[in-house]
Order: structure tokens, then sequence, then C-alpha cells
């Protein structure tokens, strides 16, 4: 019988790390798995650790490539995979005992579900990480597939090692590809894109490491650029089923906000002008916009209106603004930083 969930890790000169992670695979309370760890051509003493803990557990399945990144790797790990559930890990991260176990249960009882999530402990210094302590405070909050859905273009709502998925949906829709952009983020979206409902375990299940080494720290793949560039090709795809005939209304007119709506307006929508509050700006105009006050917005049947004001607090207190006026998150407004 085939094992019910296939545990895919990707790994490269990570022994520091890796034998800890590993073995919070094998401690899970479900033990219906198979591991698969794919080395990426390590150089450290990686294989060495792989090759005691696969003489130990025969569920632990060892493939060795050159180094061709994770991509590469995970694709490879999909391809061998034999469960019915592909569950997500990295060499650097530790599972909670239980974690498979809910996530299974959850996808068992919610079959309209193909991707759960957790919540996630921040693996790191609460101050000197201050941000990525509020990237892990953040996407904890984010908790229903409603939740999921109109937040996507914020940042990723999900801790990509987090995740077990039907195998099923990498069929029907896709697995990783290669880029210049995140390949789990650019995944998401393609997949929230095609109509996939995804949710999350409200129990914290993965202890998610901040290391210096960590590749979203050292790949220009995972710059703010990179997501900006991703999440918009993918908002522009939504933005079309939603405007109907709507001009759209950009929510914020500073330096940093107009960059990030920059890719925006190069596309072929009807563009009404830039809302924001603060005074000083109103009546200036950029990229042949005026600003206006943001109270000034018009009606949601005239307007379709893209938040790019990502300041800590400012996001919500622009959410209540519209809720105010009636516009509905994702129908009307969607937050896009």
């Amino acid at each position: 019988m085939p094992p019910k969930v296939s545990v895919i890790l990707p790994t490269y000169n990570a022994a520091t790390t890796l034998q800890a992670a590993i073995q919070s695979c094998l401690d899970q309370s479900f033990s219906d798995f198979e591991l698969i760890i794919i080395d990426d051509g390590s150089t450290d003493e990686t294989i060495q650790i792989l090759t005691i803990f696969s003489k130990s557990d025969s569920r632990i399945k060892i493939f060795s490539n050159t180094h061709n990144g994770i991509v590469a790797a995970l694709n490879f790990g999909i391809l061998q995979a034999k469960g019915e559930f592909i569950a997500r890990m990295d060499a650097d991260d530790v599972m909670y005992p239980e974690r498979l176990e809910k996530q299974i249960e959850f996808l068992n009882n919610n079959k309209e579900i193909d991707l759960v999530s957790c919540l996630v402990e921040h693996g790191g210094h609460a101050t000197m990480q201050e941000g990525y302590a509020t990237h892990v405070h953040w996407i904890n909050s984010i908790t229903s597939t409603e939740d999921i859905n109109v937040n996507r273009f914020v940042e990723s709502p999900i801790a990509h090692p987090s995740v077990v998925f039907r195998k099923q949906i990498t069929e029907n829709f896709g697995v990783y590809q290669n880029g210049d952009f995140p390949e789990d983020y650019e995944l998401w979206l393609r997949w929230l894109d095609a109509g996939i409902k995804m949710g999350k375990v409200k129990r914290q299940l993965l202890y998610w490491n901040d290391l210096a080494s960590r590749l979203s720290r050292l790949d220009d793949r995972y710059s703010s650029d990179a997501f900006n560039k991703i999440k918009t090709n993918y908002l522009i795809k939504y933005l079309k089923e939603k405007i109907k005939g709507r001009k759209i209304w950009l929510c914020g007119a500073g330096r940093g906000t107009r960059k990030k709506s920059d890719l925006l307006l190069a596309s072929n929508y009807s563009f009404g002008g830039y809302l924001d509050v603060d005074p000083k700006k109103t009546g200036k105009v950029f990229n042949g916009l005026t600003v206006f006050e943001a109270e000034e917005m018009p009606e949601k049947e005239l307007a379709y209106v893209v938040s790019y004001v990502g300041t800590r607090g400012a996001r919500d207190e622009i959410r209540r603004m519209l809720k105010r006026k009636k516009f509905e998150e994702g129908t009307d407004f969607i937050m896009a930083s």
C-alpha cells in the first residue's frame, strides 16, 4: 500500500539543522508517510547524516541531484511522491509532533479545501529580527479561506514549509515554476487564480526558523521587487473579473507606494486617480493622475480601489474607511501591500 502522505524535504548544505528537521518528521503522531529527501549537491556533512538516518527508518527515501536549485529539487520530489497528500518541509525547520495528524484531519474533514497550512512559531529574535517577527504575526492572523483569498496580494499569506496539499492539484494546475520570482508565492497565486481553496489549522504546528543562511535572505528572487512583480501579474488577471467597467483608484500617493503601483499603471486598465490621507499631496499630479483626498473617492459603483499602503496599522485603517463607505473587500477593493 502506498503511504498516505509524502513529505518533501529539499536540502543543500544544511548539516547543522538537518538532523533536528528529520527527527521531527520521524516523531510525528501520524506515521503513514514517506519522507523524500532531495540533496541538491551538498558539500558539507549532509550526505553522512542522510546515510545514517536512511538506515534507521525505511520511510526515508534519499535522492541526490547536482546543484540545480530549489525548484528542480521540489518538482523532482513531487515526481517521486506516492502519497495522496504532499507535505512540505525545510531542512532548517522543526515540525510539532501533531502537525501531519492535524493537517490531514483538516483536509479529510474539509473536502472543498485542497491546501492547508497552519500557524507557525517564529524561530528567531523578536527584536533583532523584527521584520520577520512582524510577518509571522501577520500570517498567523490570516486563517480562513476568505482571509487567504483577499490578502493574497498583500504578501504571501502562507509559510511555504507549513503546507500540506492534495497531490491531484499539481496534476491539474501545475507544479513549481522557475523564474525571477519566489517559487512558492507564484504557486499560491496561480492555484488561487485557478479557484483552489486554501485553509489553515489554527494551531502552531511548525517552528519556522529565520537563519542568516535562509535562501529568501540571499537570493534576488525573494526581493521585494520580485514579490511585487509576480503579484502584479496575477493582480492584473484578478482585476479583470472584478472591475466591471469601473475605473481603478490607487490608494497611496507617496513615493514608495507609487513605485509599487507603477507596474499596474502599465496595464490597459482605466485609472481614476490617487487617493491619500495627506492633505499636502492633494491636487498634485503623478503619472498623469491627480491625487484626491481619500474621503473624496467616488461611490463603489464607479470605483474599484487598489491600496498599496502597507504601513503597520494604516492598512487596517484604510479597510475600515472603505467598509464605512460600503465597499466590500475583494468585490470593490483589494489590498496590494
